[in-house]
Formats: C-alpha cells, structure tokens, sequence
C-alpha cells in the first residue's frame, strides 16, 4: 500500500514538474506570437483547424528543443508513466486560458495560444516528444 501512495505521489510531482515545463515553453511561444502578430497584422482571423496543426508542430519542436537541455526524464519512470499525458496538457491550457482571460477582462488583444484548445495542443505536442524520447 505505501508502495502504491508514493508512485501516486510520484506520478503527481511528475506531472507538476511536467505542466511547469511546458508552461515555460509556452510562455516562449505567447511572446513570440505576440511579436509575430505585431509584425504580420492581418484583417482575416487565422483558420482554426491550420492554427492547431501549427501549434501541435510547434509544440513539438520545442519538446525537441527541451530535450536538449534536459535529456532524461524529470523523474525516474513510475506505474503511472505517461498520465502527464494528459494532464500536464490540461493543466497548462488551463493556466493559458486564464492568462488570456485575465488580458481579455483589461482590454487587451489576446493571441491564439492564450485560448484553451490551442494551449492544450501545445503542451501535448511538447509532452508526447518528452515522453517518446526522453531517455
């Protein structure tokens, strides 16, 4: 039973550790969009479904990207490996889309990544290259 309590403790740091990660990744992403849409002003919104694939791409590279400074797991593999899956994703969109509503609340412009399913798209596009490479 101990056993059992610390891979679920284990698993949730994990997890934790995970959601923080990519939220950095995305708070990289949210300025650079940012500095992007100042550059390329557009009158048309961009489409929703091209946004996502971008976004997931992205994500996946920056996952890529974060290998190279951190190469091996955060933690060591527990029972629940691979549950930051899903809720590290979750989580981080959850973060994202609060940030933007908050920025929306103060009257301010809010970019793709600050909407939840694109953040979740993200984080997931840099989780699941953490969790297939991560070594």
């Amino acid at each position: 039973m101990e056993e059992l309590l610390a891979q679920v403790v284990l698993a949730l740091v994990e997890t934790f550790f995970d959601a923080i990660l990519e939220l950095a990744g995305e708070a990289l992403m949210d300025l650079l969009s940012r500095a992007a849409s100042e550059v390329f002003k557009s009158d048309e919104p961009p489409h929703p479904i091209r946004s996502l694939l971008v976004l997931g791409f992205l994500g996946a590279l920056v996952g890529g990207a974060s290998l190279v400074i951190f190469p091996h797991p955060l933690f060591h593999r527990s029972r629940f490996h691979g549950i930051s899956l899903i809720i590290s994703p979750i989580a981080t969109g959850a973060a994202m889309s609060a940030f933007g509503a908050v920025l929306r609340s103060r009257g301010k412009r809010v970019v793709q990544i600050e909407r939840f399913p694109y953040a979740v798209v993200f984080a997931f596009g840099m989780a699941l290259v953490r969790l297939i490479w991560a070594f």
